[in-house]
């Protein structure tokens, strides 16, 4: 069985619970799928997640680890500006997600991501416990969302890969009603899906195009994290 230390042990319990919802494995346990996912100890979150291994479920994604350096430095913009509602753009397999749910649990985060099955990853997770996420199919050029609905909008290693990086820029400021966290590569990759490479002066200059005062900025293992304020 799986240490409490392995996962992030709320949200693989949910995704498990999520996942295997109307199974022969749920219907055998209705202690740990019938009662809402915080009502139950800790040691049921550890068996759940017991048995979405067995099941052969890849929960790799919910792997509590030491954290990419880049994504602490994002937790500590937040806990700055303690956002009231999130939207995360591009949540893609969570690697900054996760620890942003788990950090703030009762933050309601919206995520919206181009890909139809990373929708469905964090939809699993929210309907089986964790019901301050909402997760939708979009895109980042074009969001069905009125102007300042969402107090902080995270931006994480997403701008690089889109066309349309002013488009896209403008589209998430138009959105944004108080704080808008931006995270890129620094420097060249060999990564072929990242198209663009942004300096600070550049990124700078583009917020405050679309209507942002760019109000700090840092550099973590060659990424540029930016925060800037409406």
């Amino acid at each position: 069985m799986s240490g409490e230390r392995d996962y992030y042990q709320r949200l693989a319990a949910a995704y498990v619970r999520g996942a295997l919802a109307g199974s022969p494995v749920a219907g055998a346990h209705p202690d740990l799928f019938t009662p809402p996912l915080d009502e139950l100890a800790a040691s049921a979150w550890t068996r759940l997640v017991a048995l979405g291994e067995a099941e052969g479920l890849r929960l790799h994604r919910f792997k509590r680890t030491m954290g990419l350096p880049r994504v602490r430095k994002v937790l500590g913009m937040l806990r700055g500006v303690q956002p009231t509602a999130l939207l995360d753009i591009g949540s893609g397999r969570g690697a900054a997600l996760w620890p942003m749910v788990d950090a703030f649990p009762t933050l309601p985060i919206t995520c919206v991501d181009t890909l139809a099955h990373r929708e469905a990853d964090i939809e699993r997770v929210r309907a089986g416990g964790v019901t301050t996420l909402t997760a939708m199919a979009g895109d980042a050029t074009r969001l069905p969302f009125a102007d300042g609905a969402f107090d902080v909008v995270t931006l994480l290693e997403v701008l690089e890969h889109i066309p349309d990086t002013r488009a896209a820029l403008t589209e998430v400021c138009r959105v944004t009603g108080r704080y808008l966290v931006l995270s890129a590569p620094s420097r060249p990759d060999n990564n072929p899906e990242h198209i663009h490479l942004f300096n600070e002066p550049t990124l700078a200059r583009m917020l405050r195009e679309a209507g942002m005062h760019h109000t700090g900025a840092d550099f973590v293992l060659n990424h540029l994290l930016i925060i800037a304020r409406r």
